[in-house]
């Protein structure tokens, strides 16, 4: 399967637009916002847990990104609330699910294949600080290496938002909402842009937060082979 596979071009997707697509596991969906590949697959999707729900233990070849979204998200290692940020490097495995049913946004098959690097984030417990040379945008820091950058951003309401991107860049609103390429973007709106491609937004009278990645797209995606998990 191939959705939005072709990282030289612009891409919006409405999430919250969506419906639902059940995957292999009851009670569990997900609105799939790119993709290469069936179950094992390079994906960016929007994934909910009903509550009692889970998938089986596996392992993570490419390794897996997420945000909790909604609800709490749970494994063997802890439970994760609205806001954690996670990175579960590639050779880890876990057993996910959540009884009290949650929300996540999740990024498969994207890591380094030599990555180790593991991340646990509570937002909820850090603080925004204002950004270098962007008036109007405040950042919150998830995780940064030589090919990416990873971060929370609050643009202040009624602010002019430009962004030189030499490696592309990934933006999900949380919260609030802009127009970007002649589109509002609203809550669960993901806007891809590719390397060298400069970002004009704008924000409304509310403002916005975002879940913000750049850099990433200036290297070749990995993508699994059928024989990998």
């Amino acid at each position: 399967m191939e959705l939005n596979a072709d990282f030289s071009k612009r891409v919006v997707v409405h999430g919250a637009k969506l419906p639902w697509t059940p995957s292999p596991m009851a009670g569990v969906d997900r609105r799939m916002l790119d993709r290469i590949g069936d179950e094992v697959a390079r994906a960016t999707s929007i994934v909910r847990y009903a509550p009692e729900s889970h998938f089986s233990p596996h392992t993570h070849g490419g390794g897996e990104e997420f945000l909790v979204l909604a609800g709490v998200f749970q494994d063997e290692h802890g439970d994760y609330p609205v806001g954690a940020y996670i990175r579960i490097p590639p050779t880890s495995s876990h057993k996910p699910g959540s009884a009290p049913g949650c929300t996540i946004f999740v990024k498969l098959w994207q890591f380094d294949p030599a990555d180790r690097t593991e991340v646990v984030v509570d937002t909820a417990k850090r603080s925004f600080a204002p950004a270098n040379n962007r008036p109007g945008v405040e950042t919150m820091q998830l995780f940064e290496d030589k090919a990416e950058n990873v971060r929370l951003e609050l643009w202040a309401p009624n602010a002019a938002i430009d962004l030189n991107l030499n490696g592309g860049g990934e933006f999900l609103v949380l919260d609030g909402g802009f127009s970007e390429g002649g589109e509002d973007l609203q809550p669960d709106s993901w806007l891809r842009l590719p390397a060298g491609a400069k970002m004009q937004a704008r924000t409304g009278a509310n403002g916005c937060k975002l879940w913000v990645k750049t850099g990433h797209l200036a290297r070749t995606p990995t993508v699994p082979t059928p024989a990998t998990s």
